[in-house]
């Protein structure tokens, strides 16, 4: 069990990290996740997995010129890593042009996501924070083995249409960037209570995204 004594010995990078880890672990070898990286469901289920992408990155960015001046969430809202325009080029791309928009709806399990997103960023900054880095952290890191496997296997052209979400133009060495961004947790300016409550949120966003797994193995079959 996680305790306020952990919260101030530990790096906040470290504690949030392997708090979690248990969380991460489960969402990331769920089944749908598991056999789309296998090759062994269609580009359609890749498309699926866009869509529902769009539905919360579109929570997480709609909210964070609100947060910007925050001295929580503040210091994680940089533009470099927004990524709402670039899944949008890769529906249009995904869906060979067409108003999809106008039709396309998230599961359950992705509607009660960005829910929850939108209900922390308008009350709670520090759970904001623990949904960005779920997310983002992820995108940097694991995100660039599903892009890999999207290439490889339905043909995407290299960091082209299709697969544009994992591609940071703006961040030249994305190692050096993570370790920014992991000293930005360590400095962020809340107490050890608080520092738990975060990693709660951030257990619960794993959660929530195997949630999302779970709706679109379902719908995949």
């Amino acid at each position: 069990m996680t305790t306020a004594l952990d919260a101030t010995a530990t790096p906040f990078s470290t504690l949030i990290r392997e708090a979690s880890h248990q969380q991460h672990t489960e969402a990331e070898t769920s089944p749908f996740m598991s056999e789309m990286l296998d090759g062994r469901l269609g580009v359609a289920a890749f498309r699926q997995y866009t869509e529902q992408l769009w539905f919360v990155y579109r929570a997480l960015e709609g909210v964070a010129d609100r947060l910007a001046g925050d001295p929580v969430a503040g210091p994680f809202v940089r533009p470099e890593l927004f990524r709402t325009a670039a899944l949008e080029r890769d529906l249009d791309h995904l869906h060979g042009g067409g108003d999809w928009r106008a039709t396309l709806k998230p599961l359950p399990a992705t509607e009660r996501y960005a829910a929850r997103v939108l209900r922390v960023a308008r009350d709670w900054p520090g759970g904001y924070v623990a949904h960005h880095y779920t997310r983002y952290l992820g995108d940097l890191s694991g995100g660039q083995v599903i892009r890999g496997t999207a290439e490889k296997t339905w043909g995407f052209t290299r960091k082209g249409d299709g697969v544009r979400f994992y591609v940071f133009d703006h961040i030249a060495n994305p190692a050096a960037y993570k370790r920014e961004y992991r000293a930005r947790l360590d400095a962020i300016p809340v107490a050890a209570p608080e520092k738990l409550r975060i990693v709660d949120e951030c257990r619960h966003a794993f959660a929530l995204n195997s949630a999302v797994f779970r709706d679109l193995d379902e719908a995949s079959r």
